[in-house]
């Protein structure tokens, strides 16, 4: 025989569940009105993207620019033609112009020169060099095709270090690669600083012109 005290239980368990089987009735009729009355929840939008919303993109086409080879003032040969493919190279992925072989089809025309190259010790002993630096100095300009006008000129510096060896042969091959990574950091900044120039709209003013070798070194 069931007790007292299980019929209280079995009773308490029925009124949990004709309050939660009215609250689910009551939700119902709640969503029934609302659909009825032309209710609806919609989420409006692209929704939240990871690091904030798309930036604006740029209706205005690229410039095309073509890079003329630059002219060597250094004492170090045959670099005009690795450091005019640095900047190539660069200028194409990273500096918003369009890189054109012929100056025909192009708006913009780079030119330049490499002013120096300089090879300061670093470290000696009492017989010979331990460490030394390659210091390459870039100076370019770039003007409209048509009418000439200078639109920016820059200078660039970079250096790459390098160790001695006592061999010799070896020495100038280590010399080599600090001259190809100081060519890379050179036409790399270029063509970052010449981008902003793009985005800025900065293009459209007249530069001072001055000519490479005093061109701004900021």
């Amino acid at each position: 025989m069931p007790t007292a005290e299980t019929n209280n239980h079995v009773r308490a368990i029925w009124t949990v569940r004709s309050a939660f089987v009215t609250q689910i009735a009551a939700l119902s009729v709640c969503l029934s009105l609302f659909a009825g009355c032309g209710y609806q929840f919609r989420v409006q939008g692209a929704g939240p993207t990871i690091g904030g919303a798309d930036a604006a993109h740029s209706t205005t086409p690229p410039p095309r620019l073509v890079v003329r080879t630059l002219e060597n003032k250094s004492f170090e040969p045959n670099l005009e033609a690795r450091f005019t493919n640095y900047i190539r190279h660069e200028f194409s992925s990273g500096s918003g112009a369009q890189i054109v072989a012929d100056i025909e089809g192009a708006d913009l025309v780079l030119s330049g020169q490499i002013v120096s190259v300089d090879l300061p010790t670093l470290s000696f002993s009492q017989t010979t060099t331990l460490e030394s630096r390659a210091e390459a100095t870039v100076a370019i300009r770039i003007e409209e095709s048509r009418t000439k006008r200078v639109v920016w000129a820059q200078t660039a510096k970079a250096a790459s270090e390098f160790y001695v060896t006592p061999d010799l042969q070896f020495n100038r091959v280590l010399q080599n690669r600090a001259l190809e990574q100081a060519g890379r950091l050179i036409a790399e900044d270029l063509a970052s600083r010449f981008l902003l120039q793009v985005e800025s709209g900065r293009l459209n003013k007249p530069a001072n012109a001055p000519t490479p070798a005093t061109a701004d070194k900021r």
